[in-house]
């Protein structure tokens, strides 16, 4: 099995990006290489480079944020922030399953380093006609990372993704929980009450703060 990672969530917008980013830098201070994809993007805006998630990524991996940078890691952009079928629909563009399977894998595979390749929104998210994010992430052949909140219901979501993605045959290989901003609930009483359940995955808690030097190790947990 090729080293890396498969992100992915139980929703849009909690943090796959920043873990994905986080990862990045991580593995290069241990001296490590790291290839990072974003293949599929919504809500892409030209005029917004840096803050587009293809762009976080380029800047964690110290490369320059540019439109032609961007599309090697993210070939299928799309303005409309929705799922990726009705993105590209809005466009009149169809975004071929078979395609992207074989952009994620070559990719991989091309690469001496780890692979990092991050998914869009969440495990059952639409991607392409009749297919869903889980599809993907069974073709690609990469263990799988979920990205979580610390929300009040996100146990409940957290689970039922973890449990798609095991009862897919796919490796969970951790949980990594991104602190929900103003969160009525313990970012530690989340961690605790996750792993109970999800006996043998590493969960591990992120707090909510930009510095990524303050964050915790997440390379040597995840076996990277």
């Amino acid at each position: 099995m090729k080293d890396g990672l498969f992100i992915t969530s139980c929703g849009t917008g909690i943090g796959k990006t920043y873990v994905t980013a986080l990862l990045c830098r991580q593995l290069l201070k241990a001296g490590r290489g790291v290839t990072a994809l974003k293949p599929v993007v919504s809500g892409f805006e030209e005029a917004e480079l840096n803050r587009s998630d293809p762009g976080v990524l380029l800047a964690a991996l110290g490369r320059v944020v540019t439109l032609d940078n961007i599309k090697t890691m993210a070939p299928w952009r799309y303005r409309a922030a929705l799922a990726p079928d009705m993105a590209a629909e809005l466009e009149n563009r169809t975004l071929d399953f078979d395609d992207l399977v074989t952009f994620s894998v070559q990719a991989c595979d091309a690469s001496a380093d780890a692979c990092l390749i991050e998914g869009v929104g969440g495990v059952m998210a639409p991607i392409a006609p009749g297919r869903l994010m889980i599809d993907w992430m069974q073709a690609a052949g990469l263990p799988v990372l979920l990205v979580v909140g610390s929300y009040l219901g996100a146990l409940s979501h957290t689970l039922t993704a973890a449990q798609v993605v095991l009862g897919a045959g796919l490796a969970l290989r951790g949980v990594v929980i991104s602190e929900s901003a103003h969160s009525t609930v313990s970012l530690e009483d989340t961690k605790n009450a996750l792993a109970s359940y999800l006996d043998g995955i590493h969960v591990l808690a992120l707090k909510r703060q930009s510095e990524w030097r303050a964050q915790p190790d997440l390379v040597s947990p995840l076996r990277l």
